[in-house]
């Protein structure tokens, strides 16, 4: 199984970004985010300390949600 991270990668770099896109830019210059991770305990604790924006954890529990169905 591919870690969050790299599928969390699919969503970089729109023109036009949106929650999505802005978690997953904001993990890839966050060098401290747990990039090998499989573990919804462990990411999304780290992003309950971490958080980069309002609503984050509610975008991480959609895009986790779309993980899980394509893992």
């Amino acid at each position: 199984m591919r870690s969050f991270y790299l599928f969390l990668m699919t969503y970089r770099g729109k023109i036009k970004p949106d929650d999505k896109s802005k978690l997953a830019d904001w993990a890839f210059t966050d060098h401290n985010f747990p990039k090998h991770s499989t573990s919804y305990d462990e990411i999304s604790n780290y992003l309950e300390w971490n958080s980069p924006f309002p609503g984050a954890l509610r975008v991480f529990d959609e895009i986790w949600e779309t993980y899980q169905s394509r893992n």
